[in-house]
């Protein structure tokens, strides 16, 4: 590992082809390879319209966060830009819930990571594989941003390609192009119906749905640490339609279509499921891998999230000064160890105790993404109408009417969340974390205060 050096400047280090994968492959975790599994069963065969829902609610805020980026692209991204809208503290606030986030996500993917690698290495511990995986992108993302970037290249590149080939595939086989198979659309029809479980089903798990298609922002970051970080992020927000609309909607149609929506089984892969249906041979074995790319995936993009929020945090002296120290090769290094360190802290909570410290962290960070998203849109709203008359390279459309709306969506999710049993904790104890957030922002000035030199 290189020692850290006085440089103050990240390394334009990620290449065009970098982000572009990056862009493609953000939105795509084991949330749908997996978790797409709960929302069928809970929607039935309308369960692509809940994709399509939140689809589009995602797709609008990356509009407005690719209007602020594009004209002024930062690695702090909207945490910055909530700063000079709404004032330090939220800027404050949002940049420190969203590493909290992504450190409690590094820890669960590490211990998720573990239990597939058991898929094949039989009954092992899971610490040591989680401790394993996570010392494996820690290292990657100590190397270089290079490094980082080319682990994401292959990685959305295999997530990618798995969706591709399923799209190819299971279109031919719902269109009776696949040998011994005839054109079949019952699925739609049989088993209770389009909407078996009525017409609010499809809003009922778009919470679970907005949770799966995170990552799409990382996007915004990482443009910062690139030579056109302007043209990366124009056509990452451009691209996002094609991106949410293909790889989700598409995807989960098909997946209803190739077999019953009610057949489908909790913590399986519905991928697998539909490849053995259509006799691919080691389709168990071939989408494993797939989800453990999105993992390491999830790992890898986590560590380096939320080490950029703290070193930005750490440029706005709103974290230690240490955070900031980069190494030979421009990468901030401590503020990459003290997130890994979170990140290992929360892998060895899952094994001291799962039911309780670890539940604890995965439900104060379960509302956090809604939070951020919420954030972004009320930026967008204010330094739009601050600065009407300014060029922007892309827009909000329909200004103000589309953010406004957006804002009333956001929280009319959160509102669901708490009124939901099953959610109405993860939505508490993330309001709890956003007013610990706001607190420490209050703590920090006063220090800062005092440590202040007195001036004449």
């Amino acid at each position: 590992m290189s020692t850290p050096t006085c440089q103050t400047e990240l390394k334009k280090g990620l290449k065009q082809r970098h982000l572009t994968m990056i862009a493609l492959g953000g939105v795509i975790g084991a949330g749908l390879f997996v978790g797409s599994a709960a929302v069928i069963l809970n929607t039935g065969p309308a369960s692509f319209l809940t994709y399509a829902v939140t689809g589009v609610l995602i797709v609008l805020v990356m509009r407005m966060l690719g209007e602020m980026a594009t004209t002024r692209p930062t690695t702090g991204s909207f945490a910055a830009y909530a700063s000079d809208a709404l004032g330090n503290w939220a800027g404050f606030s949002v940049a420190w819930l969203y590493w909290y986030f992504w450190v409690v996500v590094v820890g669960f993917e590490a211990v998720a990571g573990a239990k597939i690698l058991t898929y094949w290495l039989g009954d092992v511990p899971l610490w040591p594989l989680a401790f394993g995986l996570m010392v494996l992108m820690v290292g990657s993302n100590l190397f270089s941003v290079g490094s980082f970037g080319e682990f994401e290249f292959w990685f959305a590149g295999i997530k990618v390609m798995a969706i591709v080939v399923f799209i190819v595939l299971g279109g031919l086989y719902v269109f009776g192009l696949w040998r011994g198979h005839a054109m079949d659309f019952s699925g739609f029809l049989g088993n209770g119906g389009f909407l078996p479980k009525g017409g609010m089903a499809i809003f009922s798990s778009i919470v679970v749905v907005v949770f799966s298609m995170v990552g799409a922002e990382i996007a915004t970051i990482a443009a910062a640490e690139s030579d056109d970080p302007v043209k990366a992020i124009t056509h990452a927000t451009r691209s996002v339609v094609m991106r949410l609309g293909v790889f989700y909607v598409l995807a989960i149609l098909l997946l209803t279509l190739i077999l019953p929506w009610n057949s489908f089984v909790l913590g399986d892969s519905p991928f697998v499921s539909a490849f053995k249906v259509m006799g691919i041979p080691g389709a168990d074995h071939i989408m494993n891998a797939v989800v453990l790319t999105a993992v390491l995936s999830c790992l890898n993009s986590g560590i380096y999230t939320a080490s950029r929020m703290l070193f930005v945090l750490a440029e706005r002296r709103q974290a230690p000064a240490s955070f900031t120290a980069l190494s030979a090769k421009g990468v901030p290094v401590t503020a990459i160890l003290v997130s890994s360190v979170g990140g290992f802290a929360c892998v060895v909570a899952a094994y001291i105790s799962p039911e309780t410290v670890f539940m604890f962290l995965l439900n104060s960070s379960g509302a956090v993404i809604l939070f951020v998203y919420l954030f972004i849109a009320v930026t967008q709203l204010v330094l739009r109408l601050r600065e009407p008359q300014k060029t922007r390279l892309v827009k909000m459309w329909l200004f103000p009417w589309l953010t406004m709306a957006t804002i009333a969506a956001l929280v009319t999710l959160l509102v669901q969340m708490g009124t939901n049993p099953e959610t109405a904790s993860q939505l508490y104890l993330s309001l709890l974390a956003f007013a610990v957030s706001v607190i420490m922002y209050f703590v920090t000035r006063v220090i800062q205060g005092r440590t202040q030199p007195a001036t004449s």
